[in-house]
């Protein structure tokens, strides 16, 4: 909805609340009136009900206020007597219009100095779990949110199996835009597996269409750093087209929310204004070759031609016992009409050098794709023969320059003006046509980023969809809290890597586990406030 659907969907909320409350408000010693004025009757409501005044500001915030909303009408008519669990229940199933027949037919009043606490340990059990969730939901939303790697693009950097805290502060909190949906699930309800939000299968062929789906306007709250080159970044793919991220098969005309897109993690390797190149697989900024930092290392596949075939599986051990088979990935395998060369699929420079001087290696080659062949890269336009390890140059749109604009390059920023920026554009000819007017060029809202995996041979990243708005980006990962190898295997299958447990993200030299000193830290806390609680309970005795 637009900012003036979202006014009146307001203003009718709070008719519906003062219509409802306002005889309540007035045996509380209220006046009339304070039931109708948006914000201000919630402040008053907290007093009636004998809750905090940052109750208000809960109940205002997307997802934590369906929790809010609803313990809110229970604690109303808990105020006017109404406290049995059928009352709760029927203020939950009603939706909050049990609080009319209170209003109107029935004969409370109003209890002051009320007992907060829950009658019941049942009660008391309740209230604790529903506010448990309601914090965890805040500190995922606004704060810190754990995320697992997925995939093997960011080889050997990041592995599959790590279980990452990703900071939402460093870039800004984003606020939720999808106000109906679970708490602290992303996107499919596990078991149930249904979508997690409220959502229509009448969907349309086009982002916009989720304006219309009780979404609010985009906003996120100011952020300590900004986004630099080379960092990594937990972002909603772009062109994310999953129906449910756990069955992984794409469907060409499904759309998500922004705030319910697939969660992926790459290398920011471009910011705003940069010119990106690709030149035989390395990145290129501005002229100049990237430089991974710290404990970050490339990948690429290989072709390694033997002296003599491999006969066995015990052969293929002998041939990688030489190296560290964390520095390769996703397999080694001959290669199709041949007898004598296999492909390493992923290996870092480390492995590499270890191959090409094992006795039974002849070569070791780096599969490249020629320049000029065109690779079904973005913008997928045959125009632009460019593939995984020749691309561009590409300019990186910033917020506030200015491109010119023709049929030649539209193709590389038609998608960014229609889908993110929600204008209508297209060739006409030989010319180009925005919002029915022909233009020669266009000045960009939004600042975007190239992402890509390390893994430069197996990593679907920018190279397939192109620019990422920054309304896509979610947080900085920087901590890794566990690390399990094998964790799409099977859980028998599971070895846990304790060198990267409770280890940060970023970093140089070796990894440095902080799990021993947590766990100290944790022991010692624990046994203070125990101490603590013995010395209170002594001169309390005294």
């Amino acid at each position: 909805m637009d900012s003036t659907q979202w006014l009146i969907f307001i203003i009718i909320i709070q008719i519906i609340h003062g219509l409802g409350t306002w005889k309540l408000y007035i045996k509380a010693g209220r006046q009339a009136w304070e039931a109708f004025i948006p914000i201000y009757n919630a402040v008053i409501l907290m007093k009636i009900i004998t809750r905090p005044w940052w109750w208000v500001i809960l109940i205002f915030l997307p997802i934590v206020n369906l929790i809010m909303i609803p313990a809110v009408w229970v604690e109303t008519a808990r105020a006017f007597g109404k406290d049995t669990k059928f009352d709760a229940l029927i203020c939950i199933l009603t939706l909050g219009f049990y609080l009319y027949y209170l209003n109107y037919l029935a004969d409370v009043e109003f209890i002051e100095n009320r007992e907060l606490k829950p009658k019941t340990s049942t009660g008391e059990w309740i209230t604790s779990i529903l506010f448990a969730i309601v914090a965890a939901t805040i500190v995922h939303t606004y704060f810190f949110q754990p995320f697992v790697i997925p995939s093997s693009s960011l080889e050997k950097s990041l592995l599959v199996g790590d279980f990452l805290i990703v900071s939402k502060l460093h870039y800004g909190a984003r606020a939720p835009m999808t106000t109906v949906g679970t708490p602290m699930v992303h996107d499919t309800i596990p078991v149930l597996k249904s979508k997690s939000y409220l959502y229509s299968d009448n969907y349309e062929k086009r982002e916009t269409a989720w304006q219309n789906k009780l979404q609010l306007p985009y906003f996120r709250f100011p952020s300590f750093e900004k986004i630099k080159n080379n960092d990594y970044v937990v972002f909603g793919q772009p062109a994310d087209t999953l129906r449910n991220m756990d069955i992984f098969t794409p469907d060409r005309n499904y759309y998500k929310p922004i705030d319910k897109k697939t969660n992926l993690v790459k290398r920011c390797v471009a910011i705003p204004g940069d010119t990106l190149e690709i030149r035989e697989g390395y990145v290129y900024i501005n002229g100049k070759k990237n430089v991974i930092p710290g404990r970050g290392e490339l990948q690429f596949s290989y072709d390694v031609k033997l002296k003599n075939p491999l006969r066995s599986q015990a052969d293929v051990d002998r041939i990688l016992k030489v190296i560290d088979r964390a520095d390769i990935d996703d397999g080694f395998g001959r290669v199709p009409n041949t007898e004598d060369t296999y492909r390493v699929f992923a290996a870092s420079d480390k492995a590499i050098a270890a191959l090409k001087n094992h006795p039974e290696v002849l070569s070791v080659k780096r599969n490249i794709t020629e320049k000029g062949q065109y690779g079904a890269t973005f913008p997928r336009d045959p125009n632009y023969s460019w593939n995984v390890d020749f691309f561009g140059p590409l300019y990186i749109p910033k917020a506030g320059t200015t491109t010119e604009l023709n049929v030649q390059n539209l193709p590389l920023f038609d998608r960014l003006i229609q889908e993110y920026e929600g204008h209508n554009v297209y060739a006409r000819g030989n010319e180009v046509v925005l919002d029915g007017e022909v233009v020669d060029s266009y000045t960009f809202e939004k600042d975007y980023y190239w992402m890509m995996g390390d893994n430069r041979h197996n990593s679907v990243d920018s190279r397939a969809w192109g620019f990422v708005p920054f309304d896509h980006v979610i947080g900085k990962p920087v901590f890794i809290w566990m690390s399990i190898d094998g964790i799409n295997d099977g859980i028998k299958n599971w070895s846990f890597r304790w060198d990267r447990v409770f280890t940060t993200v970023n970093g140089k030299g070796e990894r440095v586990s902080y799990l021993l000193p947590f766990l100290a830290v944790i022991i010692g806390i624990t046994f203070f406030n125990r101490w603590r609680k013995k010395k209170k309970l002594k001169s309390e005795t005294k």
